[in-house]
């Protein structure tokens, strides 16, 4: 079973119980070792008592050396076994620890890429790396805590506890009467580790967007004299987050010894009492086998307990870290195997009756309806802020629509994001260009050549004058490229993965018009079977179009660019001014 099968079958990501029963088998092994181990942690202290007793024997002479080598052989033989399987144990309590965490990760990433670009833009990109990050790590860390704790800690504290009522019940009950108080500081502290370690995620995740910020915008704060104030913000994030997680780990990590004071505090009645009982004036019969096996029991426990107190502040942040996550675990997103199937396959484009708007808002377009067929290119232009670049988010799925855009034979709201994207590729205002090499801004990681691609935008030419070719870096965001390069490179890489539906919103708005003729000839011979809606202000090229929708007013009216001119007045003015407007640039 592959590794994305199994994050497949998280049932529940939102519950924290269903990633314990995903591994079911390694805790399974964990408990049984658990067990063993913990039988022989009880073993120990008797072993030491009968040891302790014996050297005291052979100094009077009631027992032998011999004796003393056989039980330190004893000794020895349980220290091995219960060390092999505490070995057992943590391994497959980390191996448990390293498939939950990538259990995590795997949702939360399958969750990040499937949601809206709505939803991700209300966090901040610092606070959502640290998620990814650093709040797995710590709600992990806590899980695999938590299932060391209930074998080294909780089963232990109960056969020490045990042992020591076996020996005295009335000396176990009052030495045993300062690990409450131990436990109670935990509980009064849990509210301040709670806060403070709340505090410190958030300051972490606003360094870490600092830090992006600094980084991936430093040419334009440079350009425009504003790195002085930049640094101080960065150094202010920086100071913030430092008194955060000093305060974080003075709650959390410096209690232990105060945990441990309190605890060991009951020793002191062992030795007075205990030593009663070994003199015959106590509540028990005791010699020294007995007096030293209930003085180690005690040591030890007190120790677990100091320990399990640290383990609910460890749970404490587990819990905060996990509040910060959960609302992002959600269900896996199941690609369509019809649709990868099928998807390669020319299809037909049927609009009915759409209405489109953003979310919670009046709807900005009504009553849409067109067709197309592969190898066509529609127009959709109109007016400013006539919702061309609207209509085209709604078949990304990034504004809402009522009606229906059928593409073969789905309806785009019944599909996932990923099945969409199986259909349509989409081209923006921005190019959205990834701060790395001109070759790998087309490629996207897969291997393909992108030199054809290059020549269909015009670029390949500019591209093999540059120093490193198809390989130059383009800078954050295509900084060091010109504007036109930008959209002629994003427009490549649109191409490079189109689907079958692609939409090009103003593609040549940033090139002149002998650019657009040139690339719109390339661009007829490549999507011979694909289509194409070409978002434009740009009316030049739409006499050579297949259709054209013009919007107005929220309405819409579809036809071929001689019919628009003589049914749609306004759609005539338009061409008119743009064709005055050209002829004007020209003298």
């Amino acid at each position: 079973m592959t590794r994305t099968k199994e994050c497949k079958r998280v049932a529940q990501p939102e519950r924290i119980g269903s990633y314990f029963r995903l591994e079911l088998w390694p805790l399974a092994v964990v408990t049984v070792s658990g067990i063993l181990y913990n039988a022989g942690m009880v073993a120990g202290p008797y072993l030491e008592g009968r040891m302790a007793q014996c050297l005291m024997n052979i100094e009077s002479g009631a027992q032998t050396l011999a004796e003393m080598v056989t039980l330190a052989g004893a000794y020895l033989l349980v220290i091995l076994s219960v060390q092999g399987m505490r070995c057992l144990k943590r391994f497959y309590v980390r191996r448990f620890a390293n498939d939950t965490g990538r259990n995590m990760r795997r949702m939360l990433y399958n969750a990040l890429v499937n949601e809206s670009r709505e939803e991700l833009e209300k966090e901040n990109l610092g606070a959502m790396m640290t998620k990814a990050m650093s709040d797995v790590d710590a709600c992990v860390e806590g899980m695999r805590k938590f299932t060391t704790e209930v074998f080294d800690t909780g089963v232990v504290l109960l056969a020490y506890l045990g042992m020591l009522f076996y020996y005295d019940w009335h000396l176990a009950l009052l030495s045993c009467a300062f690990t409450p108080p131990a436990y109670l500081v935990a509980g009064r502290l849990k509210g301040l580790v709670t806060r403070y370690a709340s505090a410190y995620k958030q300051s972490a995740g606003k360094m870490t967007g600092a830090t992006m910020d600094r980084v991936s915008n430093a040419l334009t704060y440079r350009v425009y004299g504003c790195e002085d104030s930049r640094d101080a913000a960065y150094e202010a994030a920086l100071s913030d987050y430092e008194r955060c997680a000093v305060a974080a780990n003075l709650w959390e990590g410096t209690m232990q010894p105060l945990y441990n004071v309190i605890s060991m505090c009951g020793a002191v009645f062992i030795l007075y009492l205990g030593g009663k009982n070994v003199l015959g004036t106590g509540w028990a019969d005791w010699n020294i086998a007995a007096f030293t096996t209930f003085l180690s029991c005690f040591a030890r426990l007190a120790l677990k307990s100091a320990k399990a107190s640290k383990l609910f502040n460890s749970v404490q942040k587990a819990q905060v870290s996990w509040g910060r996550i959960q609302p992002l675990m959600k269900a896996y997103v199941e690609p369509s195997t019809a649709l990868r199937a099928d998807g390669s396959k020319p299809v037909e484009l049927t609009v009915s009756d759409l209405s489109v708007g953003w979310r919670g808002s009046p709807r900005i377009l009504h009553g849409l309806s067109f067709s197309a067929a592969p190898g066509q290119i529609i127009g959709v232009t109109g007016p400013v802020a006539c919702g061309k670049s609207t209509l085209g988010k709604a078949f990304i799925g990034e504004a809402a629509y009522s009606g229906s855009i059928r593409v073969g034979a789905w309806e785009l709201r019944d599909l996932s994001a990923y099945e969409r994207s199986r259909l349509i590729s989409y081209l923006g205002h921005e190019p959205e260009l990834m701060s790395d090499s001109i070759a790998e801004n087309i490629r996207l990681g897969e291997d393909m050549s992108p030199e054809a691609f290059l020549r269909a935008v015009c670029l390949g030419e500019e591209t093999a004058q540059m120093p490193q070719g198809t390989e130059t870096f383009v800078g954050s965001g295509g900084v060091r490229l010109s504007g036109g390069q930008q959209a002629r490179l994003a427009l490549a890489r649109t191409l490079s993965h189109g689907r079958q539906i692609v939409i090009l919103d103003d593609p040549f708005s940033a090139v002149d018009q002998k650019t657009e003729r040139e690339i719109f000839s390339k661009l007829r011979i490549w999507s011979k079977d694909r289509i194409v809606l070409l978002l434009s202000h740009r009316l030049s090229l739409f006499g050579e179009l297949d259709g054209v929708l013009f919007l107005d007013g929220g309405q819409g009216l579809f036809g071929t660019h001689e019919e628009l001119l003589a049914k749609s007045e306004a759609y005539a003015a338009l061409c008119r001014a743009q064709r005055a407007g050209e002829e004007e640039n020209e003298t």
